[in-house]
């Protein structure tokens, strides 16, 4: 074997071994994680809620999810906004912060309406916030979306702290407040299967309507006018005795933007599961969406929505479809660049073989060249011409080269030959 084949076996040997080592590191790194931390918000509430729902279905697919409580969804985001928590997703309710693209946050999907409830005290008809100047009124609890929502219905209405009583509470405290007379009315949130809802269904509270919804759809565009259906609390009691109208934040699903996509596409599954549901307000298969701009649209979940979960976690188990996608596939351009360099190999071996004969035939067509242009040349030009000859089949012959190039080598030989002839044609002619 020549010296230069060898070489290049060599390097070819040094590439693939390369290669070989990289993959497997790669692949024996963990292909995902398998744990999810979510913040929620209270013990008891609506989030809380869904995250228990949540777990049980990804727990089958091997992730554990990690629930944390919080205060609500003003903390919520505060935490998933900072890039060093170890918060990676969490519910935040739409109209609640002001998000900027420096949180570097996405939108999984909207998952559910969150009904606001106004209960209160009082033989008169409440239907407009307004009426409530003056009141005593629990308005949530610091940290809590609804806080933020309270304040800014209330403020559309004249309402303020300047002149009523608004009180941080939470839902349980507002709930004996009302009940003890110490609360004229309070705001509460949650869907009404909960604990809470059910309690103050069955109370001899009163629920506000809301006569100015629309109104105030249009200053808050993220929330939603809704209707609780009359007798949805009780056929029998006929409660409530009327349509009522309230108001609805919706729940986003929210996530840092560096979550890996199989977990986008496993926390789906698992909001559509637990949300895709009929219920009081919505049809079946309303929820989850993607109908909110509070937050950039995960590109998972924009794909997700259009054509469901990719073709590999359709038919193969989460653990292996994401091995695949995370690990084999991203070999794949590597690959392709690993074959096209061995397939160049043999070109580029081909071609430097060929250029050691290309050496020689330049010197076989500048001797041709320099032949036919003297006409009448000396005897000393015929006999440099000769020994220049020579020269170069000396070193033809010394040119070592695989068998299957010796063609070319024999063609190198047959210009030779005719070049010997041609300077003998010459010399002969001389002679003469």
């Amino acid at each position: 074997m020549s010296p230069g084949r060898r070489r290049l076996l060599i390097i070819g040997a040094i590439v693939l071994l390369a290669a070989f080592g990289w993959s497997l590191v790669v692949l024996l790194k963990p292909a995902i994680q398998r744990t999810i931390v979510i913040t929620t918000g209270a013990d008891h509430g609506i989030y809380r809620g869904f995250a228990d729902r949540y777990a049980p279905l990804l727990k089958r697919e091997g992730i554990t999810l990690e629930i944390r409580s919080s205060s609500g969804s003003v903390e919520n985001y505060q935490r998933l906004k900072n890039p060093d928590s170890e918060y990676e997703v969490g519910f935040i309710q739409s109209g609640t912060t002001t998000p900027s693209e420096a949180d570097h946050l996405q939108t999984i999907a909207a998952v559910s309406y969150e009904p606001i409830w106004v209960f209160y005290r009082g033989d008169a008809t409440v239907d407009r916030l307004a009426q409530l100047r003056g009141k005593r009124i629990a308005i949530g609890v610091r940290g809590s979306g609804l806080l933020n929502v309270s304040n800014v219905l209330l403020g559309y209405s004249g309402v303020t702290a300047a002149n009523t009583s608004l009180l941080e509470m939470d839902a349980l405290a507002a709930y004996q407040g009302l009940k003890d007379g110490r609360l004229d009315a309070a705001f509460f949130i949650g869907r009404p299967d909960a604990s809470m809802q059910q309690t103050l269904l069955h109370s001899n509270l009163k629920l506000m309507s809301f006569a100015q919804a629309d109104a105030l759809v249009q200053k808050f565009p993220s929330l939603s006018r809704i209707i609780f259906p009359r007798a949805s609390t009780s056929i029998v009691d006929d409660l409530p005795p009327a349509d009522v109208t309230l108001l609805a934040a919706t729940a986003l699903l929210v996530s840092k933007d560096t979550m890996h996509p199989a977990l986008v596409y496993l926390l789906l599954d698992a909001a559509k599961a637990v949300h895709g549901g009929e219920d009081y307000f919505t049809p079946l298969g309303a929820f989850p969406n993607l109908n909110t701009s509070e937050f950039p649209i995960s590109d998972e979940s924009t794909r997700y929505f259009k054509a469901g979960r990719p073709f590999l976690q359709r038919y193969l188990p989460f653990w292996l479809a994401s091995f695949v996608e995370r690990r084999l596939l991203i070999l794949v351009p590597f690959l392709a660049l690993l074959l096209g360099l061995l397939q160049a190999l043999p070109r580029m071996a081909e071609a430097r073989m060929k250029n050691r004969l290309v050496v020689w035939y330049r010197e076989i067509k500048s001797l041709e060249d320099e032949i036919w242009g003297i006409k009448q040349p000396t005897q000393q030009q015929i006999a440099q011409w000769r020994d220049e000859i020579e020269d170069i089949d000396a070193h033809a012959n010394q040119i070592r080269i695989p068998y299957r190039y010796f063609k070319d080598v024999y063609a190198l030989k047959q210009a030779i030959g005719v070049v010997r002839n041609r300077i003998s044609q010459i010399a002969g002619k001389a002679h003469d």
